[in-house]
């Protein structure tokens, strides 16, 4: 017979013994959950790697090496958020790198800055066999067969071209594949989001007539036009104008964070008949409008934009080496599968996922290659912008200059240094040829 000790233990001990098999149970099927989770993200983005719309390594390459890509190897680069490793970790197959001078260097020096960008861009995507620079979407899709990560050039701000279409058409010919309008700064032709430079201030005129004839010439060209940065007004104007789709390339939803660099609904609406594309950026200051987010913060963007205007207008501009804070399990290219974890555990299909990681770009850039073949015929542009509208002292005429308009000093100088010169040489003359005589 049981004591009452023995009948009273036998029910606890038999408690804590099924409590450890629950827990090992829990434990074992959270592990094999999270396992399999990330299993399932490695499979989608083996299957569609990701094509980043923004980034500015070549940005933090000048500031922090002044682009002498022989100190550094690329594949381990400190004190930035990319280098090869964390982009094939990340699973990026292509990246939109970034051509980016100051706005500071408007009316200045800004085209030979950016050549100097780009110069850094095609050689650190030639000189790395990881690397492939492309300038098509076949391109980028055989680049991706070839297991390389494929590099556009995209200029970030329309100051780089200087109001100058056959500016533009040179930096087509460089591998340039897109162009914000603008940047934090006015062109005379296109109006920013910031007011941070009080420079090319317009009333009602958010896109000029040259400004339009940039969209035309960039449609012809078959290169993407990149809204980022550009006010509201003038990113509506162009929508009304381009015959091709086009991209904010780094932005968000304003409806979530109401900040003047994201977008508001109804100019995503505008975006969606356009069969543009939005890629979100990961900014912090652009997801919860502080220094400080998370990977749930950033969803919440993706979430809304699809509700508004489908998965099929997303994509991903991170803004990485371009931004001061990322959110949390976000802070470089590598975590990129954290993001379309979350997004999978928001219940977004595989299919859906697949748009945003890349067709969706894909099918942009193809058809502003179409719009391009559509307007093959048609010549170059030659439409100029008016001298009173660009005001920049900088800009010379190249002919040789009228010496009656020259400063009254200079001229007297040229003359009198002209005359001596010339006495000088017919006495040289003279006296050689009585040299010859007397022989």
């Amino acid at each position: 017979m049981l004591s009452r000790k023995t009948v009273t233990s036998a029910p606890c001990s038999f408690c804590v013994q099924s409590l450890r098999h629950l827990l090992v149970l829990s434990s074992l099927c959270h592990f094999i959950c999270g396992y399999s989770e990330r299993d399932r993200v490695h499979e989608l983005m083996s299957k569609y790697p990701l094509i980043d719309g923004h980034n500015d390594l070549a940005l933090k390459l000048r500031i922090l090496h002044n682009n002498r890509l022989s100190q550094i190897d690329l594949h381990n680069v400190s004190k930035v958020a990319t280098d090869i490793s964390r982009l094939q970790a990340g699973h990026v197959q292509a990246q939109m790198f970034a051509v980016y001078v100051m706005c500071g260097a408007q009316e200045k020096d800004a085209v030979r800055l950016t050549l100097e960008q780009i110069d850094v861009v095609r050689r650190m995507c030639t000189e790395y066999k990881d690397f492939e620079l492309v300038t098509s979407a076949q391109e980028l899709k055989n680049a991706e067969m070839r297991h390389k990560i494929a590099c556009l050039i995209s200029i970030e701000g329309g100051h780089s071209i200087d109001s100058s279409l056959p500016a533009l058409r040179m930096f087509y010919q460089l591998g340039v594949r897109s162009m914000a309008l603008t940047h934090t700064c006015n062109t005379p032709w296109a109006e920013s989001s910031s007011n941070l430079y009080s420079v090319y201030r317009r009333q009602n005129n958010s896109l000029t007539h040259f400004g339009e004839a940039v969209v035309e010439e960039m449609n012809r060209l078959g290169m993407i036009v990149d809204l980022s940065h550009t006010s509201w007004d003038t990113a509506l104007a162009v929508l009304n104008h381009s015959r091709a789709p086009v991209i904010f390339s780094h932005s968000s939803s304003y409806s979530i964070c109401k900040h003047s660099r994201n977008v508001p609904d109804w100019l995503l609406h505008r975006l969606k008949k356009n069969r543009g594309l939005i890629m979100v950026n990961l900014y912090s200051k652009f997801i919860s409008s502080s220094d400080k987010a998370n990977i749930s913060h950033v969803a919440d963007h993706f979430d809304h934009i699809k509700e508004l205007i489908g998965a099929e207008s997303i994509g991903i501009g991170g803004d990485f080496e371009g931004a001061a804070s990322f959110p949390q399990g976000l802070e470089d290219v590598s975590k990129y599968p954290a993001l379309i974890q979350e997004l999978l555990q928001r219940n977004w299909t595989e299919n859906e996922l697949a748009d945003v990681l890349r067709r969706n770009f894909l099918r942009v850039f193809e058809e502003v290659e179409r719009v391009r073949d559509e307007l093959s015929l048609n010549p170059p542009s030659e439409v100029q912008i008016p001298v009173e509208e660009v005001q920049n002292p900088c800009r010379l005429v190249l002919r040789p200059p009228d010496p009656r308009l020259l400063p009254s000093d200079q001229s007297s100088s040229s003359r009198a240094q002209q005359g001596p010169t010339g006495l000088l040489i017919l006495a040289i003359v003279l006296l050689l040829s009585s040299l010859f005589i007397i022989e």
